[in-house]
């Protein structure tokens, strides 16, 4: 038996839109429907994924009780920590006690595909823990804090991670709590596994599958969107 056979997914929405200029990325249009609902939509789209929490601030909690009722399949929205980390760990939390894979997208990556998640929850089932990924386009260096170039590291061995990342969610519990312990704050999620030396599988994602973080980046997913009408 498939001891990885039941996903749940964390929508990660609790972050504060600071590169927005304070406007709540996740409740603004893309193509005229909010960020929040395309990327719920997009979740619920995958067959796998079970059921799906949300997790955002606080103070919108209710808002987004309201705005995202109409999902069959989202089990709880629920606020999340002082930081990433917590408002994850929070989310995992709130899934079923049977849901031994836990999904963990960005809320901020609207234009993720099921066949990324397929990929990455292929990929967890084998190991434990996978992430969406793409190998870097530019050479990357990297720099004291005066913004002298101190090294240049090969770019064939880089990747830039995205999200949908899968876990046991045993053991990311377990890994979460070992940096809670320690004192790490970690802005990935893999990271929690790498703190205590577990593998993480990387799986190729797309390069469509952007964050959106700027202004610019809206841009650029709606050129996205129009490109596949």
């Amino acid at each position: 038996m498939d001891r990885y056979g039941t996903v749940g997914a964390v929508i990660a929405a609790a972050g504060s839109s600071s590169r927005m200029g304070g406007r709540d990325k996740l409740a603004e249009p893309l193509d005229g429907i909010p960020v929040i609902l395309r990327t719920l939509a997009a979740v619920e789209a995958v067959p796998e994924i079970r059921e799906i929490v949300v997790v955002t601030r606080e103070d919108r909690v209710e808002e987004y009780r309201r705005l995202l009722g109409q999902c069959s399949r989202l089990r709880a929205v629920v606020p999340g920590g002082s930081t990433r980390q917590e408002s994850v760990r929070n989310g995992v939390r709130a899934l079923s006690p049977d849901c031994t894979l836990a999904a963990i997208h960005d809320g901020a990556r609207p234009l993720v595909t099921p066949e990324v998640f397929a990929r990455c929850i292929e990929a967890a089932r084998s190991c434990g823990a996978a992430t969406a990924a793409v190998p870097v386009k530019d050479t990357i260096k990297l720099a004291d804090e005066a913004g002298r170039v101190l090294d240049t590291p090969d770019r064939s061995r880089l990747w830039a991670v995205q999200t949908p990342q899968i876990f046991d969610r045993e053991r990311y519990l377990r890994a979460a709590e070992e940096a809670e312990r320690r004192g790490l704050s970690c802005t990935d999620d893999c990271q929690l596994f790498e703190a205590v030396g577990w593998e993480v599988q990387l799986v190729m994602g797309d390069y469509r599958n952007l964050k959106l973080t700027t202004p610019e980046d809206f841009l650029a997913a709606g050129a996205y969107l129009e490109g596949i009408k």
